[in-house]
């Protein structure tokens, strides 16, 4: 293929510009003649009608999910300013020099007057797909010497930074597959870096690709650009760092930001938030039309990779003091300078006509540890409001990865891996966790609390391990990688077995009580299965969940054949006895299967939850006699007068009630009423002989009211009331359907007494 053919496939300027107009849309459209056959045709085949002109129809389609993000990575090098690219879809460059007809088709390519960028493409429409690359990859290890050779020969006026990049969408990449990336020299892009960018592009426009380049070439010498600087050399909290001013187009090159985003998330711990659009508009128009300026220093870190940062210091020094004056050389390298503060002062200037004419202080720390620069980034930002309450909690648990005091460590533990469960593409629970100020299905403070209460960490204090856990020993990288791996095997058997309900839209699994109570229960099967010594903590965490695997079936049944009550009762268990009782509930449904498997606790959680509505039915009953005794009282009183305890009471009643206030007034000396004396189930037997006058509309139930029967029938929950009151309430336990039935009375009788005309 030669060479003039393959430059009249790329386009630039206006063409780019023409093209852009296209690429962006998530249609694609296309004008046809004005002939309703031909119409009808289109129409069929999901095209929709825009715009009816005199000769013409004008359709658009909703394009296929490759091409559009092929078109939506396009678009963003396109706004980027890259400023060659390819024309269509059908570019393709050789790459084997004897035979220029072996070609490898190019989705995407990108050149500007630095960089050359070749893209590979691949998306589904699945949701977190797993792929498979291999043949693919393997495929492009054997041609990518032959189209770096096809690139230069093209553009030889200079050398390029040339990157490959594989980008996709909707997939997880298997770790052979990232493997290859890394021995290929390919970097990696999904759709949330895409994404990012594409945000990113929106709140600084062409500035973006300052971040880009680092993301992308972190680490390359950047050879144009004057690194020299005149700077103090000075020491503050044990640490050496340089106070210089630069022109801001300088820092912006070498600089990068740690972002909290998924594009960032093999960068942790990152700190920064995203750039605010508005507030950049207002800096840059200080700047340009006010003539402003920021007196206070952007603080950065500068990165030397452990190298030494060369400083030359002057002939003359100020004896006095131990600071010194002198030359510092930055490093000539993308992302070796990160913004710890005053990320929007910086990149104010990037759209600025004196980004190249100011100057800007600096203060700037060397090889500041990770942790380090995250800790000074929330001392300077302590008593802002910016730092949300949930970011901050991550954000110390990432300052407290690398501290010697073990609770410390458990904290920071247990918050990555809640993190790592939300935003490894390869857990189930990708995209459904809340993250730092994203608000999502799962709370990261149930996954946290959930993997505290469990066996995984063993007891700590600050300086011993009282007990190892299962999986923390003492070394926390360890205990990461293998807890981590073992969580999302353990969430992706229960999806693959439950899809429907998993997936659901009110999944009774995928809610913070469903997450809690399954890490809980994995934790509780791998403390059974130690016991039984069928594994041991020390196994590969694939070992380990094999044996796992069949003790969660019994669950996986459960989620499957769950009829509405059970989901109701476990959907509407709320608070922290909700998260236990669908743990406990788990355990339970496993304890069936396999007797052997008795968690410590369960036992006497049986036993309590037996007895769970005794104290309310208790209190319900004696509430419900109580308004017996006055309501029945004052109906019987407004139709006999003074004669109603003679006139309205059944004779054996009175003749019983008598006798047992006399026996009391001889026990107690003091005189008693009758009235007092009556049980329970005798005031059925007053209702019965006032029915019609007085109790008919009263003590029919409302669910009662148009069925027909006498007023025996229409009283028979009287005779189920006493039969409870006389339960033993220390032995009995009271049912759900019992204590709905007490409720449903005290509604009625009394929460509608009011009605009743008392």
């Amino acid at each position: 293929m030669e060479k003039i053919e393959i430059l009249k496939k790329l386009i630039s300027g206006n063409e780019i510009k023409k093209e852009l107009r296209k690429r962006k849309l998530k249609y694609q459209t296309k004008s046809i003649e004005k002939n309703k056959e031909i119409l009808d045709s289109h129409l069929n085949d999901g095209w929709e009608l825009i715009k009816e002109y005199k000769k013409s129809y004008k359709l658009k389609k909703l394009k296929k999910h490759d091409i559009y993000f092929e078109d939506k990575i396009w678009t963003l090098f396109a706004l980027l300013g890259f400023n060659l690219m390819n024309k269509d879809r059908y570019f393709k460059l050789p790459y084997d020099k004897n035979n220029p007809e072996l070609t490898q088709q190019i989705d995407v390519f990108a050149k500007d007057d630095e960089t050359i960028l070749l893209i590979e493409c691949k998306s589904t429409n699945a949701e977190n797909k797993k792929g498979d690359f291999k043949k693919e990859l393997e495929a492009l290890k054997g041609k990518k010497a032959g189209l770096l050779n096809t690139i230069k020969k093209l553009f030889p006026d200079k050398k390029y930074k040339i990157k490959f990049i594989f980008a996709t969408n909707n997939y997880a990449l298997s770790e052979p597959d990232n493997k290859r990336l890394e021995n290929l020299k390919i970097t990696h892009f999904n759709e949330e870096t895409i994404n990012y960018f594409f945000e990113l592009y929106k709140q600084l426009g062409n500035a973006a690709k300052y971040q880009f380049l680092g993301y992308l070439f972190e680490g390359q010498v950047i050879p144009e650009l004057d690194n020299k600087v005149p700077a103090i050399r000075g020491k503050m909290g044990g640490h050496t760092y340089f106070s210089f001013s630069i022109e801001p187009e300088k820092l912006l090159k070498i600089g990068y930001v740690l972002h909290r985003n998924k594009a960032n998330i093999n960068m942790m711990p990152t700190y920064q938030r995203l750039i605010k659009k508005n507030r950049l508009k207002g800096i840059q128009k200080f700047i340009d039309e006010e003539h402003g300026y920021f007196p206070n220093s952007i603080i950065i870190n500068i990165d030397t990779e452990k190298k030494k940062l060369q400083f030359e210091q002057a002939n003359t020094q100020v004896k006095s003091t131990i600071s010194d004056l002198g030359i510092l050389y930055l490093p000539k390298k993308y992302r070796s300078a990160f913004i710890i503060d005053g990320q929007h002062r910086l990149y104010g200037y990037a759209n600025s006509e004196y980004k190249s004419k100011n100057t800007i202080p600096v203060v700037a720390f060397v090889n500041l540890d990770r942790s380090e620069q995250v800790k000074l980034f929330m001392d300077i930002n302590e008593n802002q409001k910016s730092v949300s309450k949930n970011l901050r909690i991550t954000l110390n648990a990432d300052l407290l990865w690398n501290s010697s005091n073990y609770k410390d460590q458990i904290n920071a533990l247990s918050a990555r891996l809640s993190i790592v469960l939300g935003e490894d593409r390869n857990s189930p629970l990708f995209n459904k966790i809340s993250i730092g100020e994203d608000k999502k299905i799962i709370t990261q403070e149930a996954i946290v609390r959930a993997l505290k209460n469990a066996n995984y960490f063993g007891n700590v204090t600050s300086k011993t391990i009282e007990k190892p856990g299962t999986f923390y020993k003492g070394n926390i990288d360890e205990a990461f990688n293998k807890l981590s791996k073992f969580l999302i095997l353990g969430f992706e058997y229960i999806k693959e077995n439950t899809e429907n309900e998993w997936n659901k839209e009110d999944s009774i699994i995928v809610i913070n009580k469903g997450i809690y109570a399954l890490i809980r229960i994995f934790s509780d099967i791998v403390d059974h299965l130690i016991q039984k010594e069928a594994i041991n903590s020390n196994q590969k965490p694939s070992q380990i969940f094999s044996e796992v695997k069949p003790y969660l079936d019994p669950i996986i049944k459960f989620f499957k054949n769950m009829d509405i009550k059970t989901r109701e009762e476990l959907k509407t268990a709320y608070g922290g006895g909700g998260d236990t009782k669908y743990w406990r509930k788990l355990q339970l449904i496993i304890n069936k299967v396999y007797p052997e498997f008795n968690p410590k606790g369960l036992g006497d959680y049986i036993q309590a939850e037996k007895k769970e509505y005794n104290e309310e039915a208790f209190k319900i009953i004696r509430d419900i006699e109580t308004y017996f005794k006055k309501f029945i009282k004052n109906k019987l009183i407004d139709k006999y007068g003074d004669d109603w305890f003679e006139d309205g009471v059944p004779p054996n009643i009175q003749d019983e009630a008598v006798k047992l206030a006399q026996q009391k007034k001889r026990e107690l000396k003091k005189e008693q009423d009758p009235w007092d004396n009556i049980h329970l189930i005798n005031y059925r037997e007053i209702v019965l002989k006032n029915w019609k006058d007085l109790f008919d509309k009263s003590f029919t139930r409302p669910s009662e009211k148009k069925l027909g029967g006498d007023k025996k029938k229409k009283t028979e929950w009287m005779v189920k009331l006493n039969k409870l009151r006389n339960k033993n309430f220390h032995t009995y336990s009271v049912t759900k359907e019992e204590i709905e039935f007490l409720r449903d009375l005290k509604n009625w009788l009394i929460k509608d007494s009011v009605n009743k005309n008392l």
